[in-house]
């Protein structure tokens, strides 16, 4: 049972997306979200729009804690648990930077990790997909 809404929020989104596109997709969606809502805090702070900015990281977070609780430990193990701390870490890094004179900074690095991470979830889909089509009949040679 979820006591806070945002977190129910999350959840839904996260439940949302997977069902309507395969799971690695859905998860690269929605680290391209948390990047885009980052990316608007890091803009909005900077203009000096900290209701505005404020709003953006709390859905960039909220993204990143339905990541979170949707793991399944019991399919993926060490995987699972490391993507639990990282998501985590990511989170309780945004929050930290909100606000400080080294937020630019922060939220770059932050950014730049969320690609990184992102771009690696999208290399692991395409390459299952390429798996998946399997390699050309060889038993049809001209």
């Amino acid at each position: 049972m979820m006591h806070n809404p945002t977190t129910y929020m999350a959840n839904q989104a996260y439940r949302g997306t997977a069902t309507s596109v395969p799971p690695l997709k859905a998860v690269s969606m929605l680290l391209g979200g948390t990047i885009t809502c980052l990316q608007k805090s890091l803009n909005a702070q900077e203009a000096r729009r900290f209701e505005e900015a404020h709003e953006h990281l709390m859905t960039a977070t909220a993204i990143l804690r339905g990541l979170s609780h949707n793991l399944d430990f019991a399919k993926g193990g060490a995987v699972a648990e490391r993507m639990f701390q990282t998501y985590n870490a990511l989170i309780l890094a945004s929050l930290k930077a909100y606000g400080r004179p080294h937020a630019h900074e922060s939220f770059r690095r932050i950014i730049a990790g969320l690609t990184e991470l992102r771009e690696a979830w999208e290399f692991v889909d395409a390459t299952l997909r390429s798996s998946k089509a399997g390699p050309p009949d060889s038993t049809c040679t001209g």
